[in-house]
């Protein structure tokens, strides 16, 4: 049964991951339209679904959550969505591409190693090959792009690295929340989160279309791509992507999540691929080896023990 439940947890993480990846999609397919705006519509969208969906069982589980877990929804909300977005999209404007993704890149790692101050955590010593391939894969990924001409400021990277905080934040915070709560399921926490989220989005709606100068490029027919695009993303991404994401969360310890975000940027790196209509250099696909790997050897790290049953060979019995 334990086994079981791993393998449940691995392949609703991957999961969780292919559909994140479509977020790098979005800014391409729907050109012209801010961060801000793509953020915005975004968890507007995630909002009323979730808002949709959890409707008929709204009485319930509103009894069943205190002003302690509505705060601490808001605090999820804000690093693992709207904060981490705002950033991102800043650090990519002002420092470009490749610098955002090598810092985010890290991710995985500073998950991992926050897990592994975890009580009954896997030691830290039976992580370090997986680490350690990780971190060659994330390099070479990176290699080309820093090797590229471009810039690199001093705001793009303090954003880039307020955008790992805050994921890196929102990543440890809600794998204790589903650790401690047992009346409310995953699927039910995700849509609460984007419940919460798509409230606070609507803050955000003000200066992103109200406030914001207007576009004559976009006509009729681009707003409705862009209405479509973002309420698959949020529903997709957000919806779908999370809620798997809570059911490895509450299946897995921390430090096999953490290598388990490695597949977002497969999966992102992938789906760039397919856009672009090109094949992978061999830097990008040792990189891409490399992450699997890493992830491969966590797992078997991680993989539960098996004891053989009492008079069988392979365990010592009591004299």
């Amino acid at each position: 049964m334990l086994l079981n439940n791993h393998r449940l947890g691995i392949a609703a993480g991957v999961l969780a991951c292919a559909l994140w990846g479509l977020v790098f999609l979005a800014p391409e397919v729907t050109p012209g339209f801010t961060p801000l705006q793509l953020s915005a519509g975004r968890y507007l969208a995630y909002g009323l679904v979730a808002a949709l969906l959890i409707g008929p069982g709204w009485r319930r589980l509103r009894g069943r959550l205190t002003w302690r877990e509505w705060r601490g929804l808001v605090w999820l909300a804000l690093t693992g969505n709207l904060v981490y977005y705002v950033l991102l999209a800043k650090a990519v404007q002002a420092g470009g591409v490749a610098m955002t993704s090598l810092v985010i890149g890290l991710l995985p790692v500073i998950v991992t190693l926050v897990g592994a101050r975890d009580r009954h955590a896997v030691p830290l010593k039976r992580l370090l090959p997986s680490l350690a391939l990780s971190m060659a894969g994330l390099l070479c990924i990176s290699w080309q792009a820093l090797a590229a001409p471009g810039h690199q400021s001093t705001l793009g990277l303090l954003c880039a690295l307020g955008a790992l905080l805050s994921w890196t934040t929102y990543v440890v915070a809600n794998s204790r929340w589903l650790g401690r709560l047992q009346q409310v399921s995953a699927h039910e926490w995700s849509l609460l989160t984007g419940l919460v989220t798509g409230a606070l989005a609507l803050a955000l709606a003000v200066p992103a279309f109200v406030l914001a100068a207007p576009n004559a490029d976009h006509d009729t027919s681009g707003w409705l791509v862009f209405t479509g695009i973002v309420t698959g993303v949020a529903v997709l991404c957000s919806v779908i992507g999370n809620g798997l994401w809570n059911v490895a969360s509450r299946t897995l310890p921390l430090t096999m999540t953490g290598q388990l975000i490695v597949f977002e940027t497969v999966f992102a790196v992938l789906y760039g691929f397919m856009w672009e209509q090109r094949w992978p250099t061999v830097a990008e696909g040792a990189a891409l080896l490399l992450l699997l790997g890493g992830v491969a050897l966590c797992a078997q790290a991680h993989r539960p023990q098996r004891t053989a049953p009492p008079g069988m060979p392979g365990k010592r019995q009591p004299a």
